[in-house]
């Protein structure tokens, strides 16, 4: 049986992974995601090879975890506020746990999307003002997930799969977010 938790049982678990800032131990690392933190609204858009885009309403939430010592976050599509009346086309509601691995100087990346049931692991890193995640697909095919244009008010997230011809990176997806007010 399973037990449906009141809101004031939530408080200590959230607090528990919730934290307010980065940990110390990160120096400059930190920045890497912690322009991200907050809540965004936006657009997402699929492109299927050999059908047409699918548009959809997004949000996304970012936030410290862990003891500061991780980064958490949300990636909802429709948006929750758009659920009850957005066609389904894709039902996104995932988590994405990014951890700063100090030997390599990388962030160890994993998302998890239970509706679609995709798991994939990346490596994270900054590249100027660009962060750069490399790994591989539940399919074994290279993937590269790429946040761009990151200012205090917006970010472009766009995922790329590599082509069987081994050079060509083909755009999958992609989210134009803007922070929430």
């Amino acid at each position: 049986m399973t037990t449906a938790l009141e809101p004031s049982a939530m408080e200590p678990s959230l607090e528990s992974l919730i934290s307010t800032r980065p940990h110390p131990s990160l120096g400059s690392h930190a920045e890497t995601y912690g322009r991200l933190i907050g809540n965004w609204r936006g657009e997402f858009f699929a492109y299927p090879l050999g059908a047409e885009p699918v548009r959809s309403s997004a949000e996304v939430h970012f936030a410290w975890a862990l003891n500061g010592r991780a980064v958490q976050d949300v990636w909802i599509t429709p948006a929750r506020a758009d659920r009850p009346s957005a066609p389904m086309a894709r039902d996104m509601y995932g988590t994405t746990l990014r951890v700063f691995d100090p030997k390599s100087e990388s962030w160890r990346v994993t998302w998890t999307d239970p509706p679609s049931g995709i798991r994939c692991e990346l490596e994270g890193r900054r590249q100027g003002d660009d962060v750069v995640q490399i790994g591989i697909s539940q399919d074994g095919v290279p993937i590269r997930w790429t946040l761009s244009q990151i200012r205090p008010d917006r970010f472009l997230w766009q995922g790329h799969i590599l082509e069987a011809d081994g050079t060509t990176w083909r755009l999958q997806a992609e989210f134009k977010m803007q922070r929430a007010r």
